[in-house]
């Protein structure tokens, strides 16, 4: 298949998946059950984060997290008491536990009682979203204490992760068009900037087009695929996730 074929495939997938259809089986349907744009975020980020395996399984544990917080999510990140820790210690998804649960809390709380949106924490280095994502991995554990076994959930282009969870989350909050999928609600990252989250499934159909040809699934076959996807769209290379991810996940391409 050519390149124009390719870009024409591409395209085509857009259109299919990138549509309000999409909403209800993926993992961004749990921030949008939320119109405040502190609640969109902490629900996304908790959504974003647990996004490794079956997405039912997603949906419903980031559902119980919700319902855990009262399903106002910002309010009990700001305003809880230690009491109201009590009900989360019991909360397990897959290798997620409650003591980094606890954590993610505290964290949340240290940055919402300075800032009104998540927004600056990704704002903290600005020459590259790479320097953005290790500006906010180590912000994210600068709390005195933080857990060793809690840094497995926030990824680092560092540690060499292609930081699909983290470039998910920031596809959602970045960006913005007709179709209503994505917020678009963060405005000082521009969507050029995003990098095309990549898992098994995005890589395997990224090879198969002659998209990507590193071996390996890591931080630099994310940079090569956003840049091969540039190409397509320079304003807007990630748009393509809703290609890659639906022809793998949903049309076993």
């Amino acid at each position: 298949m050519n390149e124009e074929k390719i870009h024409a495939l591409l395209e085509q997938k857009c259109r299919q998946y990138n549509k309000r259809s999409f909403i209800p089986n993926d993992p961004i349907a749990i921030p949008h059950q939320f119109t405040e744009l502190a609640d969109i975020e902490i629900a996304g980020f908790f959504a974003a984060v647990f996004a490794w395996g079956n997405r039912t399984t997603i949906l419903n544990k980031s559902r119980e997290l919700l319902q855990l917080m009262d399903n106002a999510p910002h309010q009990f990140i700001t305003q809880h008491r230690e009491k109201d820790l009590k009900k989360l210690l019991a909360f397990r998804h897959r290798t997620f536990q409650s003591t980094d649960l606890l954590y993610f809390i505290q964290f949340l709380r240290h940055h919402y009682k300075k800032q009104p949106s998540l927004e600056s924490a990704f704002n903290r280095a600005s020459s590259s979203m790479e320097s953005r994502l290790i500006s906010f991995h180590d912000y994210f554990f600068s709390l005195p204490d933080a857990p060793e076994r809690t840094r497995k959930h926030i990824a680092s282009p560092q540690r060499g992760s292609t930081c699909k969870r983290l470039n998910m989350f920031l596809r959602w909050m970045v960006r913005k068009d007709k179709q209503g999928v994505d917020f678009g609600i963060w405005k000082t990252i521009k969507p050029s900037e995003l990098i095309c989250p990549i898992d098994v499934h995005v890589a395997r159909v990224s090879r198969k087009l002659g998209l990507i040809k590193r071996t390996q699934t890591d931080w630099l076959t994310a940079l090569e695929l956003t840049e091969t996807l540039r190409s397509f769209d320079p304003k807007d290379p990630v748009k393509y996730d809703f290609a890659l991810f639906s022809l793998g996940v949903n049309e076993k391409f």
